[in-house]
């Protein structure tokens, strides 16, 4: 996967010589040109936010918020510099069940995310230690899960079990893909087939829900970690707070189905701040890696 990025020209401004500024012409009736992508919204605080002040953390500088990230951004703050190599980069969906047309979806899905499909899959290392990583898109059809979203987690847990690797999984999903309909859900159990045989391998799998992670990835590789990460603030469910209030009734508590409350009822091990997860994935690799050589000897 290309990770280069393209710099956009900054705009500066001038004066004229002797120290005047220079006149600006104006069209009568025309309000001054503003290009576009210089501004963002925050939707927890909902600042105006200028994008140069948002470093590559991707965090509302004015409530901490965590916007949402690419799988290319995702690696650059996680990964050691230059060791991610992708797995599988070529795969794409087609038409299963003959959607009407599913085909320009995904290309109008390929040229917004700029990726083929909703997650990237890799091996890289986190401080030194190897992984296998699999980074879900929700710029991509909200990441949702169809046929080869499954089939490429798949392959990067097989990968990791013959290898003996560790796996990380970043989540963002709106669910399944209705598009592909019982082949997106026949991916629930074809990952965590492949993640029960990591585990009897005795092999780590850590999860690190982002926002949203909610449907089909929520009802399968998404819970099934040995260790469950969180980002602040993250949506995490299965249902729709709207479907569930409607179905039960009744009014539901504040913050429902956000990490904080997930952690509270035991869904979350630990939430953790995007600057800190680099660190606390490397140690949580060192510790497990110590304790695999502590069972071997």
């Amino acid at each position: 996967m290309n990770l280069s990025f393209k710099k956009k020209n900054s705009l500066s401004g001038g004066r004229a010589s002797g120290g005047k500024r220079k006149a600006e012409r104006r069209v009568p009736g025309v309000g001054p040109a503003i290009p576009d992508g210089m501004w963002i919204k925050c939707n927890t605080c909902k600042a105006i936010i200028y994008k140069k002040e948002v470093t590559e953390y991707k965090l509302c500088p004015n409530c901490d918020a965590h916007f949402r990230m690419s799988p290319s951004e995702r690696i650059r703050v996680t990964c050691d510099e230059g060791s991610f190599v992708e797995l599988d980069a070529f795969l794409e969906s087609e038409n299963p069940m003959e959607y009407p047309e599913y085909e320009e979806i995904i290309q109008a899905a390929q040229k917004k995310a700029g990726i083929r499909e909703a997650v990237v899959t890799g091996r890289a290392k986190i401080e030194g230690e190897d992984v296998v990583l699999a980074i879900m898109d929700s710029h991509y059809m909200m990441g949702s899960m169809g046929s080869v979203v499954g089939e490429k987690v798949t392959r990067a847990v097989e990968y990791a079990t013959e290898h003996m690797l560790p796996v990380i999984i970043f989540t963002t999903s709106g669910g399944a893909r209705m598009q592909e309909g019982i082949i997106s859900l026949m991916q629930m159990a074809k990952t965590a087939e492949a993640l029960g045989r990591h585990d009897e391998a005795g092999l780590l799998y850590i999860t690190v829900l982002t926002d949203p992670t909610t449907g089909g990835v929520t009802a399968s590789f998404a819970m099934l970690g040995d260790i469950i990460l969180s980002e602040p603030r993250a949506l995490i469910g299965f249902a729709g707070q709207r479907v569930i209030k409607g179905t039960i009734h009744q009014e539901l508590p504040e913050g429902f189905q956000r990490a904080e409350f997930q952690l509270e009822h035991g869904f979350v091990d630990r939430i953790v701040h995007r600057e800190k997860l680099k660190e606390e994935l490397g140690k949580l690799l060192k510790l497990h890696k110590c304790v695999e050589s502590e069972d071997l000897a």
